[in-house]
């Protein structure tokens, strides 16, 4: 089976791609392309996965250029392949030839790019990471490798929507306690629940920063399971672990 990825005409001809889970070689829960190397799944279908991705990107295995994300707001300029993966949630180069890479499982993969000036990035943005500043460091680093803010297009892949994203009233307070203008990102759900739109989220931090473009494909990782993995759904089913959905873009 051949893969199967989503992609945006922001983009241009830049070769990117919001890959499902179609077409991998892994099998049980994971089955379908997973390509997370943190999760229980056989190493051995994991890096049959990543080299189909990488096939599919036109790079070698080893161009193949991720991070190991901890929702943080931190981001690593690549230069070239990483030896190691450095603790970070979002990776940016100036470098042709590299696929920079992002693993979501509801959470919001962010591909970035400046084609003029020949800048592209990934984040991996779940609402901690968001929250903290992932999309704006990003932006940043990407400045600083040459981009111009209105220069940037910001495409935002598959990830939870608002209609699957329950959180109680904690959840809310941590967003208030930063900006009392954040309530309009949620609203009431079950008994003392919510419901938080992480898309419009990113979508409403990316715009503020002036960036010249920002949007999201929208599909929701929860409500598609032929097409995408998802922890909470996985959580839901009492699954014992959950697959992980790859995001590339190169120059």
């Amino acid at each position: 089976m051949t893969l199967e990825a989503i992609t945006s005409d922001a983009f241009g001809d830049l070769r990117h791609g919001f890959f499902t889970r179609k077409g991998g070689a892994s099998s049980g829960v994971y089955a379908g392309l997973n390509c997370g190397s943190g999760s229980d799944d056989m190493a051995e279908a994991v890096q049959i996965n990543r080299t189909r991705v990488a096939e599919a990107m036109g790079v070698a295995p080893e161009a193949m250029v991720g991070v190991h994300q901890v929702h943080s707001p931190d981001v690593v300029v690549a230069e070239g392949p990483l030896d190691d993966r450095p603790k970070a949630d979002a990776v940016v180069t100036a470098t042709p030839g590299l696929a920079l890479t992002i693993l979501t499982a509801d959470c919001g993969p962010v591909l970035f790019a400046d084609r003029t000036a020949g800048v592209v990035g990934a984040a991996h943005a779940g609402w901690k990471g968001a929250l903290d500043g992932v999309l704006e460091a990003t932006i940043k680093a990407m400045v600083s490798l040459g981009a111009t803010r209105e220069g940037i297009t910001a495409v935002l892949g598959p990830t939870i929507s608002q209609a699957n994203y329950e959180v109680g009233p904690e959840f809310l307070d941590r967003f208030l306690d930063v900006d009392e203008e954040n309530h309009r990102f949620f609203v009431n759900g079950r008994g003392d629940k919510y419901q938080f739109d992480l898309p419009v989220y990113c979508l409403t931090r990316l715009r503020a920063a002036g960036i010249g473009n920002a949007e999201w494909v929208r599909h929701c990782t929860y409500g598609d399971p032929e097409l995408f993995y998802s922890y909470r759904r996985s959580v839901h089913r009492g699954e014992p672990d959950y697959g992980r959905l790859v995001s590339a873009i190169r120059l």
